[in-house]
Order: C-alpha cells, then sequence, then structure tokens
C-alpha cells in the first residue's frame, strides 16, 4: 500500500471509486465476471489468475502484467 497522508489517501479514494464506477469499467468488470463463471463451470482451476484479453486466456496475475515481460511504453 502506498504511504499517503490522510488527506491524499481520502483523494485517492474518491478518485479510484469514481473510475471504478464509470461505465467502460463497469462492462469490464462484468465481461471478467462471466468468463470466470464459465471457466468455472468448464472445471478449469483459476485460483489466483486473470484473464488475459489480448491471448484470450487466463494466466497467473505476475504473468498478466506489463505486455508479456515486454513493458507497455509500445503498447
Amino acid at each position: 500500500m502506498q504511504k499517503l497522508s490522510p488527506k491524499a489517501r481520502a483523494a485517492k479514494k474518491k478518485r479510484d471509486l469514481a473510475f471504478a464506477k464509470t461505465f467502460a469499467r463497469k462492462r469490464k468488470k462484468a465481461e471478467n465476471q462471466r468468463k470466470r463463471r464459465k471457466a468455472i463451470k468448464e472445471g478449469k482451476n483459476i485460483k489466483g489468475k486473470d484473464y488475459d484479453h489480448k491471448d484470450r486466456k487466463f494466466k497467473s496475475i505476475k504473468a498478466n502484467r506489463g505486455n508479456d515481460g515486454k513493458g507497455t511504453k509500445k503498447e
């Protein structure tokens, strides 16, 4: 967790909540929930994994960050 002053922490909380409630974020979250439910129904073990939209499969959280080790600068 970031070390923020109480005032900065409150401002960040407000910002993050506003972003999480945007239409696009709600749609993405709903899509991810559908994919997770479907994978569980199919008997896949997805514990500790996130859905990678580029590769269209579940990957470990670590592997699903930073454009497969190439960074996000050119993305």
